[in-house]
């Protein structure tokens, strides 16, 4: 094989047009790749070449990417299948199948990986349906410099490369895993991979800088790696547990590990001084978790008095006494919780345990701190009917947060819910972006007691319903301004279209009354 000058381009897929519709152009983020960021400092400190291709952010198609990818020529091409969250893996895939088959049918000799949530969820689907030559499981960055090296060789030992998935005759072999990185700070350091990105054009959530001037400058990071918790739901655990598996740890476990506070103040450092972020995501999947690590690195950011906006992910169970000053002292101005349900035995079906007043208690604690909330919940959670899903709508408008993000349930491959839908033959999406939540095709699951297109159709009216609520827009414009509120009523201006709404002969949709309904009676186990 001829010496090749660039070892690995890490290429982050574009696809927020359709995973967002019309609320793409302007209102979502527009995230950095911070997985790639991850991989790529793993791939630095080991001597090799790398660069980023983030087509998101370039707004590239697939064809100039892969006319970007013949430029570089690098000796691996890696497209990595991350999202905004865990859950948004699996809706990009299309995108990265279409990148993948545009490299190849341009550069049939350029060498391709695929890696990411949705790989390693499906690692040998994944290999068998598209065009890459190889993909990883677990959450690859152990994969990438061993197959860099074997590819340097003229009969490269792809046998001795960890994680890694190949064809072999007509078959596919799969190599051993090993273990999950241990010491992040020292195996795992972003710092000098934050170069490789264009950071001009990212920009926070439209919700994240309400009564801002401006929602750039913006950067996201991590500071741990995994979840304790087993919501049915999520699929937060499956880059990880390949690895979890190699290193000898039990399946009912989940793995959570993490960046030093004095690590992790490197980086904002950086983020801050070289680059002049002022809007931050911490994409931890729970943040507020572990008092130590959150007081550490509140009590660094505090000592700096740098003027941040951050947001970040808590349970309602997680925040205790101490944390929420600390938080708002260090630049935290809003937290997101998991309420997920109006009824705590849809919820406790979910696996999320705690009672209706504790939900209200650490709201109020909330914004008693002066930090906002943006309340998460589900429609369609297996124990949901029509009354259930009307006590969570319920809920949403009497807690009556900043920000509200309304999902249906949907079985998310690696998550709990997908193998149980397999298990009984539930309907999935045909492709990969049906998986998305704001998608055209997008397909929910049905519950116990209603039909996917209920569920979904008593989404979007909710939707519709909360962020239209005079009372709502009121105190938008009272907290943060009379263009704040201009700006939300933008945002529900933009209508999404439904494949699964626009068959008039189905049954009749479950519809939110006009007079709100009482929660009395349904949210009680």
């Amino acid at each position: 094989m001829p010496h090749k000058s660039l070892d690995l381009v890490l290429i982050n897929p574009s696809s927020r047009g359709r995973v967002y519709q019309s609320l793409g152009k302007e209102l979502a983020a527009i995230e950095p790749p911070v997985w790639a960021v991850l991989m790529a400092g793993y791939c630095l400190k080991r001597g090799m070449s790398v660069e980023i291709l983030d087509a998101e952010a370039e707004e590239l198609g697939p064809e100039q990417v892969a006319l970007r990818i013949e430029e570089l020529n690098p000796l691996l091409a890696a497209v990595v299948v991350y999202g905004h969250q865990p859950s948004a893996s699996t809706q990009i895939m299309t995108a990265a199948g279409n990148v993948t088959s545009a490299i190849k049918a341009r550069t049939p000799e350029q060498t391709v990986l695929l890696l990411g949530g949705h790989v390693a969820s499906h690692p040998e689907r994944t290999l068998r349906e598209e065009d890459a030559d190889f993909v990883a499981s677990g959450e690859g960055v152990v994969t990438l410099p061993a197959l860099v090296e074997a590819l340097r060789s003229p009969a490269p030992a792809l046998g001795n490369v960890p994680g890694l998935w190949r064809r072999v005759d007509d078959g596919i072999v799969a190599n051993p895993d090993v273990p999950l990185v241990g010491n992040l700070d020292a195996e795992m350091p972003a710092l000098d991979a934050w170069n490789l990105l264009p950071m001009a054009k990212y920009r926070a959530h439209n919700w994240h800088c309400l009564g801002q001037p401006s929602r750039q400058p913006y950067a996201a990071i991590y500071t741990t790696l995994g979840c304790p918790y087993h919501c049915n739901f999520c699929c937060i655990q499956a880059p990880f547990k390949a690895g979890e598996r190699a290193g000898g740890l039990r399946e009912s476990a989940n793995s959570y590990r993490y960046w030093s506070p004095d690590h992790v103040l490197a980086q904002i450092d950086l983020l801050v001084n070289r680059f002049g972020i002022h809007h931050l995501k911490i994409a931890d999947e729970m943040f507020v978790l572990n008092r130590k690590h959150v007081l550490g690195i509140c009590e660094r950011i505090r000592e700096r008095k740098y003027d941040l906006n951050i947001w970040a992910y808590a349970r309602v169970d997680t925040i205790k006494d101490g944390m929420l000053g600390a938080l708002r002292d260090a630049g935290f101005t809003w937290l997101a919780l998991g309420i997920e349900a109006g009824a705590e035995h849809v919820r406790a079906d979910a696996d999320k345990r705690f009672r209706q007043d504790e939900v209200f208690e650490i709201v109020d604690k909330i914004h008693a701190a002066g930090m906002h909330v943006i309340g998460n919940y589900i429609f369609g959670l297996p124990e949901d009917d029509h009354d259930t899903m009307h006590a969570t709508f319920d809920l949403a408008v009497e807690l009556n947060c900043a920000f509200a993000n309304f999902y249906s349930a949907m079985a998310y491959p690696g998550s709990p819910l997908y193998a149980a839908a397999v298990r009984d033959g539930t309907p999935l999406p045909e492709k990969w972006t049906g998986y998305s939540q704001h998608a055209r095709d997008c397909l929910p699951l049905p519950t116990r007691h209603l039909t996917a297109r209920e569920v979904l159709a008593f989404r979007d009216e909710a939707f519709q319903r909360y962020y239209t609520n005079p009372s709502y827009l009121e105190s938008i414009e009272r907290r943060f301004g009379p263009e704040a509120a201009a700006q939300i009523r933008t945002m529900t201006s933009c209508r999404l279209e439904r494949d699964l709404l626009t068959d008039k002969l189905a049954a009749p949709l479950v519809t939110l009354p006009e007079k709100k309904r009482t929660m009395t009676g349904l949210n009680t186990v």
